[in-house]
């Protein structure tokens, strides 16, 4: 199902003046109290990095960028830095070319932080959607950080993304992930149950139009649907793939309940799982959707939005297999 909601003069004005389709706009309004503050904080997004201590500590990069002329604040969330001021491009600086750093959104950060207390020696965390490397390579480094024996496997279904993940592995120093070019809704054939999944999902980006500005217009209902259906096949082979009492990371770049909340509604009415806190800053999942009414539990999960925690628009939830 998927929700729409009558036009009214507010929706056809907010859609003409920041360019949006007002198939989003009039749902935003619907769904968030909000929603013109949410649409002008989606235009003045910062940009954030997160340091790769496998290679430097934190003090020492960012002694090495202010000599640069880059100036960069520290957030809340472990490992990750606001880029205050950029003299030139951050991704091209010898730093980031050593791998001192990866470009990576602060809410990005969240899914891997969500395994630092599951982690413990011979975990092996199975990355379903892991180009190009972000979150696979946080986790490695919890790991080392954790001084944790530890395996990844990162799998990506899409050949032509595999290069750029395996760039990124050898580029921040990683030496304990194993990469499959394959789909991950395939995974569970092969009977291997690991300790944990994170599932990044593929979704419309609804959170990210501060990155891609077409996408105020390029995705509709028909991409909603598809990007739902696609998200509960992965979330089943994930569920699947997982040893009793191992945890899934679910999450998405996208703001839509149908792809966030509807979608772990679906897994815990069909799956021996529960929703679990996650212990990161954020606002509560929505259980109150319109006239709709989800478990209580989905409020553990955890959303980000771009004028509350100045990031892009993420939603992040917690499964343990029981």
């Amino acid at each position: 199902m998927i929700l729409d909601f009558p036009s009214n003069y507010f929706s056809k004005k907010l859609s003409e003046k920041y360019g949006y389709d007002e198939f989003i706009v009039r749902r935003w309004i619907a769904i968030f109290d909000d929603a013109e503050e949410l649409i002008k904080g989606m235009e003045n997004v910062p940009k954030y990095i997160r340091v790769n201590t496998i290679k430097i500590r934190e003090e020492e990069l960012v002694n090495r960028m202010e000599k640069r002329g880059f100036i960069l604040r520290k957030t809340d969330i472990q490992y990750c830095y606001e880029v205050v001021h950029e003299p030139y491009s951050i991704g091209s600086t010898p730093e980031y070319l050593m791998g001192y750093y990866y470009v990576m959104d602060k809410s990005s950060c969240i899914p891997p932080l969500v395994f630092l207390d599951e982690l413990k020696n011979n975990t092996i965390i199975a990355d379903f959607a892991s180009a190009p490397g972000g979150k696979t390579t946080m986790l490695s480094q919890i790991m080392k950080d954790k001084r944790i024996k530890g395996s990844i496997i990162a799998i990506e279904a899409q050949k032509d993304r595999i290069s750029a993940l395996i760039d990124n592995i050898h580029r921040m120093g990683v030496t304990n992930v194993a990469v499959l070019n394959m789909d991950a809704r395939a995974f569970p054939k092969h009977n291997l149950k690991v300790d944990g999944v994170l599932l990044d999902a593929p979704c419309t980006g609804e959170g990210i139009i501060h990155k891609d500005k077409s996408r105020k217009k390029s995705r509709g209902k028909e991409d909603i649907e598809f990007c739902s259906k696609l998200q509960k096949e992965l979330l089943k082979a994930a569920i699947e793939s997982v040893k009793i009492g191992g945890i899934i990371v679910y999450s998405t770049c996208s703001l839509t309940p149908e792809e966030n909340e509807f979608v772990i509604q679906w897994a815990i009415e069909n799956f021996p799982v529960k929703v679990e806190k996650i212990k990161l800053p954020g606002e509560k999942g929505l259980v109150e959707i319109g006239n709709l009414k989800l478990d209580d539990s989905i409020k553990l999960t955890k959303r980000y939005y771009p004028h509350k925690n100045r990031c892009s628009g993420f939603f992040v939830a917690k499964l343990r297999r029981v």
